[in-house]
């Protein structure tokens, strides 16, 4: 079975082609900007504009021809709806030229599944990205929501800072260079509630620590990453506690920073855990994972009839009724 895959949800379009459990190809590409974030209608044009050469690259890369496709599976949301319109607008039409069914996607519950390819069997996920963070577990038939942010992702919330001190978009990678530079710890909020975390408050606190000229940038983005890391590790290890699992998976774009990932093998190594994580071109948005996931629930005979077929910008993980288990 080969089930192409398409992401469309954010900054990223991405194609990817699967066949029985192995990515086959994986291929994107990301809108960025020098200054300033992300501007959703840009983003979309940058889709439009990027669609098909992207699709035949990864045609070409995993040597297989269209007709050999048995499914189209996309991502249905959460995300940017104008992204979101030019992922489901191309589904259609590869779907309808190559008379194809349709696999609608969770992005977030995609970035869990192909987590798969790790060896993780039952793990808690500590899912950071730009618009999610939250802490997810399978039981009782869903995947469930333990911890999450109370006001913005911890993407966002990088990002955020980043186009405050005039860095372009997106600011992580840049960040996570100038923390290796730091070498003074500043304090700054610490905002865990039970299994939850808010961000807002500390990113007006460094906003205004930058502000003063008291401090530098590099400090500020250490700091900034071993306070809010720190926050993200102590949810994650309250979740294995109160799930009683044994398996730490770290996922999303966030996922890809080199200290959030000590900081986890850290804390899995003394509570006796596993940890597990993807390479990055998996962890960051990209078409393989809904691929993945599009081809587990396929096999399952989940798809949507090509009329009702429909983008859910706001859809959240725990809205996700899991047939395929």
């Amino acid at each position: 079975m080969i089930i192409l895959g398409i992401e469309s949800t954010a900054h990223t379009f991405g194609i990817g082609i699967v066949k029985n459990g192995k990515v086959l190809a994986n291929i994107k590409e990301t809108y960025t900007t020098e200054k300033g974030g992300i501007i959703p209608m840009e983003a979309a044009k940058h889709h439009r504009n990027n669609k098909n050469e992207i699709y035949f690259e990864a045609l070409d890369f995993a040597e297989i021809k269209e007709e050999n496709i048995d499914a189209i599976a996309f991502s249905q949301g959460p995300g940017l709806a104008p992204c979101l319109l030019e992922g489901m607008k191309f589904t259609k039409e590869v779907a309808k030229k190559l008379k194809k069914p349709i696999v609608p996607v969770n992005h977030c519950v995609a970035h869990l599944e192909i987590g798969k390819l790790t060896g993780a069997k039952n793990p808690v996920m500590l899912y950071v990205s730009g618009a999610n963070t939250q802490i997810i577990a399978y039981a009782s038939g869903k995947y469930r929501i333990f911890g999450e942010t109370l006001d913005i992702g911890a993407g966002n919330f990088i990002d955020t800072f980043a186009r405050y001190a005039g860095i372009g978009f997106p600011g992580g990678p840049a960040i996570e260079n100038l923390s290796k530079r730091g070498k003074k710890y500043i304090e700054l909020p610490y905002k865990v509630k039970g299994m939850d975390i808010a961000l807002s408050g500390i990113l007006t606190n460094l906003k205004q620590k930058l502000e003063s000229g008291e401090y530098s940038l590099s400090d500020l983005s250490y700091s900034m990453q071993e306070t809010v890391f720190a926050m993200l590790v102590e949810t994650a290890e309250r979740a294995l506690a109160h799930t009683g699992k044994k398996e730490l998976l770290l996922g999303g774009g966030v996922a890809c920073n080199t200290r959030l990932q000590e900081m986890c093998k850290i804390m899995c190594k003394e509570r006796g855990a596993k940890f597990f994580c993807l390479e990055n071109s998996l962890l960051v948005d990209n078409g393989a994972m809904i691929a993945f996931l599009g081809e587990v629930m396929f096999e399952k005979g989940i798809k949507v009839d090509f009329n009702e077929v429909d983008i859910k910008p706001r859809q959240r993980t725990d809205d996700v009724d899991v047939k395929w288990k």
